[in-house]
């Protein structure tokens, strides 16, 4: 089963290809832009060696949730080369909130859980969620052209792009894989893993984005019928199985949860949690970064792989992977807690409601920080967040350079 999950069979996938996995965490994928920033420079500075001076480094992307935004905005941007991670972080420093998201509060309603109640028992009479994320449709017909996908997939620049959502009809997680017809593999089903060959659209990545009770569900068609999906971090258990399954044999993955190893302050506890604590840790569950646990099993099962003697190797049909996984060196909730009073009024006044916010200047409740991290499409929170991920992308300059095959 672990095998099966994380390598590929060498009779299915004939490819070598460099691929990137982009998990999701709504605005804290800022911080991937700032990686792949920091990424562009490196090569850009070591163009004299193996690496072509301007090509775009990936064949495979895969995305997840907003990763799924970044993945495609980048397959979009191919033919630009290393560029192309300029431009994304140029897309990131230019995104505000009301450009992903509206929210009718208003300005006379006081801070409490009653009123922030009634507000958002309206947004869900009127959207199907707690906020209207209509604005990102246009946002992103705006920021990606799709033609250019396909152009940069039948010029060879890229392989292949893919976006993973999950579907509350069947309850299965689907993976989208837009490829050269030539090169389509056959969709691979699992226990509860699904893919399907289609071009990719504004609506699946409006429905890879669709964040539970946050957004409102996307209907796509799979199998000949409609099926509603949502957030494609629910039930995301194997991150790196769609790139592996599209020929990825390197994979840069990167993460937006939790440093390794890193825990939380703990308070003593005041009473019950708030409204806004409980979404906290709800959010946190639904995001639950899965990327470290599988590219430690995609280490380890790789390693037992490359220990067994050549002969014996050869006759089995499994490769050996390299994997580089980046997460944050800094808990990005706390960096969201020293930011939250840039929240739009709105959002501010209703996560004020909720307990999520602790008072009238905004400074966010410890251990209710994430939740505002997910929304805080603002300039402030969005440069902290790009300098951490050039910062993280310069730290590992030497490990991403050995992956990229420079000495």
């Amino acid at each position: 089963m672990l095998l099966d999950k994380l390598l590929k069979p060498r009779t299915e996938a004939p490819q070598n290809h460099t691929g990137l996995v982009l998990m999701g965490g709504g605005a804290r994928t800022a911080y991937q832009a700032g990686v792949l920033r920091g990424i562009g420079q490196l090569l850009r500075t070591h163009k004299q060696l193996s690496h072509a001076a301007n090509t775009f480094p990936f064949k495979v992307l895969v995305g997840t949730s907003a990763g799924a935004l970044n993945a495609t905005f980048l397959a979009s941007q191919a033919a630009a080369g290393l560029h192309a991670f300029e431009n994304l972080a140029a897309f990131w420093l230019k995104l505000r909130s009301h450009h992903v998201y509206e929210l009718d509060a208003p300005t006379w309603a006081r801070h409490n859980l009653l009123t922030a109640g009634w507000v958002l028992a309206r947004q869900v009479r009127a959207h199907s969620a707690l906020l209207d994320n209509t604005p990102l449709v246009d946002t992103l017909h705006k920021a990606i052209k799709l033609q250019a996908i396909e152009g940069a997939i039948s010029q060879g620049l890229i392989a292949s792009l893919a976006v993973t959502t999950s579907s509350y009809t069947s309850g299965m997680h689907w993976t989208f894989v837009q490829t050269k017809d030539e090169a389509t593999p056959d969709p691979w089903r699992r226990a509860d893993r699904r893919a399907d060959m289609q071009p990719i659209t504004i609506e699946h990545l409006m429905a890879s984005s669709a964040i539970p009770f946050i957004f409102r569900s996307v209907p796509l068609w799979v199998d000949g019928h409609r099926e509603f999906f949502g957030d494609g971090s629910m039930r995301q258990s194997a991150p790196l199985s769609p790139a592996i399954h599209l020929g990825a044999r390197r994979i840069l993955a990167i993460g937006v949860g939790r440093p390794v190893g890193h825990t939380e302050r703990i308070h003593a506890a005041q009473g019950e949690p708030t409204a806004g604590v409980i979404a906290s840790h709800a959010m946190a569950g639904i995001f639950h970064d899965t990327l470290h646990t599988d590219a430690e099993q995609a280490r380890r099962v790789s390693q037992a792989v490359l220990e067994l003697s050549p002969k014996l190797r050869q006759a089995l049909p499994y490769h050996p992977l390299h994997v580089l996984a980046i997460h944050p060196s800094e808990s990005l909730d706390q960096v969201a807690l020293r930011h939250a009073h840039l929240l739009p009024k709105s959002t501010r006044s209703v996560l004020l409601g909720l307990g999520a916010l602790n008072d009238n200047m905004g400074r966010s409740n410890d251990n209710a920080a994430g939740l505002a991290s997910y929304l805080m499409f603002e300039p402030g929170f969005i440069h902290s967040l790009m300098a951490l991920g050039e910062h993280d992308a310069r730290a590992h300059s030497r490990a991403l350079l050995e992956f990229f095959e420079m000495p």
